[in-house]
């Protein structure tokens, strides 16, 4: 399992690439919390199986697909989950 947490305004994205059991690949994860502005420290958005747990294949290219869908959160869908 590999993490990594990127700045996006307002947000905190948590990017996870966590290793399918039994099978090969890696599946891509994703958290992102509102870090200022109120309400303080709340999570806007969670899919710990994006891409309908599609296996990466390696961790990087995960994390990367976690990261980018995490922007499109922040930058498109925001206004809906206020």
């Amino acid at each position: 399992m590999q993490f990594d947490e990127v700045d996006a305004g307002d947000f905190r994205i948590y990017a996870g690439a966590v290793e399918r059991k039994n099978s090969y690949g890696y599946v891509a994860a994703v958290v992102v919390v509102r870090v200022r502005g109120e309400p303080l420290r709340q999570e806007a958005f969670r899919d710990e199986n994006l891409a309908g747990g599609f296996a990466w294949a390696s961790p990087a290219e995960a994390l990367r697909f976690a990261i980018n869908a995490g922007r499109d959160v922040v930058m498109c869908r925001i206004g809906a989950l206020a």
